[in-house]
């Protein structure tokens, strides 16, 4: 199941739009850094690669005991633009195949590991050995490396090639979305453009309502097979969304004939239901292998063991305790960790303020596309998140003129399905030539309208 999760919150692949002002790298050696407000540079390293420069700052904090690696590539042909690539689950970023890619197109390409380990679902890094948050770090991964990885990212950008670049670009999906989003809330001057796909607004929430699944299970003592919850998820598919007509239906899994029962359609309805008022269930059609998979033990019993970026949020930041078992989590104490952790961790990683007064002002465009079937993050939080956006600054029209959203029916999460076929190409068109995207070709050949 790990591996599925953390395949489904890879950044997608970036686009290649037609260059702007090409450039040829320079000598591939380290460069003097200037560290950004707040920090130190530990060191510069450089390796030479066949297409590109690999050039590393490390950075550390006053008081904060971290060691943050920022990476950039800088390509031997150079296209004149700069693009930040995020991270994924609790991975800060991606010094793999992102960021191979965007240099691989011609992008001088940098990401951050914010001093955590580039791992999807490790928090090992949260609590300090008295058991308190690591704040510092914690910081790191919400907002404070981001800045540092555009600030120390175009500064070695224009001192490898001798002059900025000419544009600016965010690409990221999942927490690289989340990510995104901060960007445009805290630090609106850093990007021209913003690509923030499938996005992990409200943190401090999302991560704790996506455990809900398995609270449902454990509380109504119910576990369907994949084999059943993929019945519910084909019925859904084909227009039957109201769970009790699947009571009494016969399936075959596994060659045995299983029959849906009364018990497994109030499952399937309280999961699709979700959290409310707090939060969206989910999407019905959507894949339950992410949030509600369920699994075998030794003994044949089915039992859900819970989506690990929810269960690791829980374990490591709101109840402070790495062996705490999330299974043990009642209707009432789920609600209690809910609002435990909105009051905790709100203003550190919320990443859901409304105001993007700044980033307006700042000629910045945030281009957002989210899967409506997306199995780890429900669409409700972007969509959500954008009507605040509205009714604060000024209407849908107003905000249309700088933020856009678009919601690709079928689609999972970040991948899988009709996705749109070159968002990061409409945004830098949106950003260089003006040209606001009304919809986003999709792979089948559709094309995905804006919200």
């Amino acid at each position: 199941m790990f591996v599925k999760i953390a395949a489904a919150i890879i950044p997608l692949a970036v686009a290649v739009p037609a260059p702007a002002t090409a450039a040829t790298a320079q000598t591939c050696a380290p460069i003097g850094v200037s560290a950004p407000s707040g920090a130190k540079v530990e060191s510069v390293t450089a390796v030479a690669q066949a297409s590109f420069c690999d050039i590393t700052v490390t950075l550390n904090h006053k008081g904060a005991n971290d060691h943050v690696r920022v990476k950039v590539l800088l390509p031997t042909q150079w296209n004149g633009r700069f693009q930040a690539i995020g991270g994924a689950g609790y991975s800060a970023g991606d010094f793999g195949a992102g960021l191979t890619a965007a240099a691989a197109s011609g992008y001088a390409a940098a990401s951050t590991d914010a001093g955590v380990p580039l791992d999807f679902l490790d928090t090992s890094w949260g609590l300090l050995p008295n058991g308190r948050v690591n704040h510092p770090l914690l910081e790191n991964f919400a907002s404070r490396s981001l800045h540092d990885l555009a600030v120390v990212g175009k500064q070695v950008t224009q001192k490898f090639y001798g002059r900025m670049a000419s544009y600016s670009y965010w690409n990221g999906c999942s927490t690289g979305g989340r990510q995104g989003y901060m960007e445009a809330q805290r630090f609106p001057d850093d990007f021209d453009g913003i690509l923030a796909t499938a996005p992990a607004v409200s943190w401090d929430r999302f991560a704790v309502a996506t455990i809900w699944p398995q609270v449902v299970m454990n509380e109504e003592n119910n576990f369907p097979s994949p084999c059943e919850f993929k019945a519910f998820q084909d019925a859904a598919l084909q227009g039957i969304t109201d769970p009790k007509q699947l009571i009494g239906k016969k399936i075959l899994c596994e060659g045995k004939e299983i029959t849906i029962s009364a018990e497994d359609a109030n499952v399937v309805r309280k999961i699709w239901d979700g959290p409310q008022p707090l939060w969206a269930g989910l999407p019905k059609g959507a894949s339950f292998d992410g949030l509600a998979s369920t699994v075998q033990d030794a003994q044949g019993n089915w039992f859900a063991p819970g989506f690990p970026v929810a269960a690791n949020w829980i374990k490591t930041f709101v109840k402070q305790d790495p062996g705490f078992d999330t299974s043990t989590l009642t209707y009432r104490d789920f609600y209690a960790v809910f609002f435990a952790s909105q009051l905790k961790y709100n203003h550190i990683i919320g990443t859901d303020s409304p105001d993007l007064s700044a980033f307006r002002k700042s000629g910045g465009k945030l281009l957002t596309w989210h899967g409506l079937a997306d199995q780890l993050i429900p669409p409700h939080g972007t969509v959500n998140y954008r009507k605040q956006v509205d009714r604060v600054m000024g209407g849908h029209q107003r905000v249309d003129e700088f933020y856009r959203v678009f919601l690709a029916p079928g689609v999972a999460h970040c991948q899988g399905g009709p996705v749109p076929v070159d968002a990061f190409g409409a945004l830098v068109n949106w950003v260089e030539h003006g040209k606001a995207p009304e919809t986003l070709p999709a792979s089948d050949g559709s094309q995905i309208p804006r919200y």
